[in-house]
């Protein structure tokens, strides 16, 4: 199953390699869901299918990921900062005032090919190899102007990872029929028991 997290919310992935980074964001616990970097097993079962898929989508070579138990520590680590960030980069600037960076980084080597082109090889084995290819991601999001419609659901009890495919880029639900109506619910008998 391509996209192991975040097929379990029924959402299209995100175009390319931004992908592996919402289906990183995906991999955390909600109220229905298990996290899927709970434990060294579950967690190197999608370590494994992610890097395939990845591999799939940018017809790249797999990189082979081992975790350890420090490594999924760390990977968990990444995975909440990145969570953080989306949200709050999707929040108003006067609310969230000044952000502290959090510090992820890893090895690369960038390989000119036979073909002309020019591919990312992650140096490293561990933990770090999945940090560089979401990086890598993320920049290469930046850079096409993408990187801004990969969201987090605005339900905090949800914060399932989208991509917002809306014309004006506008979305805030990952799903408007279950978190966006049970949010429009809740604020339509607020002002109901304000009149």
């Amino acid at each position: 199953m391509p996209w192991s997290a975040t097929s379990r919310f029924e959402l299209v992935p995100a175009p390319g390699a931004l992908a592996l980074v919402q289906d990183l964001l995906n991999t955390a616990a909600t109220a229905q869901d298990p996290d899927l970097l709970a434990d060294m097993e579950s967690a190197q079962a999608w370590v494994s299918d992610a890097t395939a898929e990845w591999s799939a989508v940018t017809g790249l070579p797999a990189v082979e990921t081992v975790l350890d138990a420090d490594g999924l520590q760390e990977l968990r680590a990444f995975r909440d900062d990145l969570r953080d960030m989306s949200a709050r980069a999707h929040e108003a600037a006067s609310e969230t005032g000044p952000v502290e960076p959090a510090t992820h980084a890893g090895a690369a080597m960038l390989q000119l090919g036979a073909d002309g082109s020019v591919r990312l090889q992650p140096q490293e084995s561990d933990r770090r190899a999945l940090v560089v290819l979401a990086l890598a991601a993320l920049f290469e999001g930046q850079q096409a102007g993408t990187r801004h419609r990969l969201k987090t659901c605005r339900n905090p009890r949800c914060r399932v990872a989208f991509y917002d495919r809306s014309r004006n880029v506008s979305g805030v639900w990952h799903s408007v029929r279950s978190c966006g109506n049970l949010a429009n619910l809740h604020a339509h008998r607020e002002r109901r028991r304000a009149e």
